[in-house]
């Protein structure tokens, strides 16, 4: 019921009409997943896919298939069949990018590329896939900082801080 929670709520509220990519900023254990899930259920998007990705618990090996998904025998251990990536099952819908600021530089460069043209490339394929997602970004690291140390792009930051919200 604070001033400062109803303001970012009543923000929330408004921004759920768009499309614009939303980056939730707060302390850890302050609701951001809470906040990107009610975003996209507020959202003309809330009867299709709510999917999350948490950025710092999938192993830099295997991000990009992840993301991406990947063609059957694209690498050792893949599923014979291939698989869709986490972009795929957003398609319409919502893609919950959580502790972004853990993304790696070179994946940093590879989802910026997916944002900018709406099409990605499975890992082991040559044929771009057209994909409609809207992105919503989540973080507790200082991005601003993290830019000028060279650990994060300026570029994606602009493309996912449309419109920033910091949960108190």
């Amino acid at each position: 019921q604070s001033a400062a929670l109803t303001g970012v709520v009543d923000m929330a509220k408004r921004i759920a009409h768009t499309d614009v990519s939303i980056l939730l900023r707060g302390e850890s254990g302050t609701g951001k997943e809470l906040f990107a899930e009610a975003i996209h259920r507020a959202s003309s998007r809330h009867d299709k896919p709510f999917v999350v990705i948490n950025c710092g618990a999938i192993p830099f090996n295997l991000f990009e298939s992840e993301l991406f998904g990947y063609l059957p025998g694209s690498f050792t251990g893949a599923d014979r069949r291939g698989r869709k990536g986490k972009f795929d099952e957003a398609n319409h819908g919502t893609l919950f990018l959580d502790e972004i600021g853990e993304l790696p530089l070179d994946m940093q460069v590879k989802l910026l590329r997916v944002l900018q043209n709406q099409r990605f490339y499975r890992v082991g394929g040559g044929d771009p896939i057209a994909v409609d997602v809207r992105v919503i970004s989540a973080t507790n690291r200082p991005l601003e900082k993290m830019i000028e140390d060279g650990l994060f792009r300026d570029d994606l930051y602009y493309r996912i801080n449309v419109v920033s919200l910091e949960i108190p």
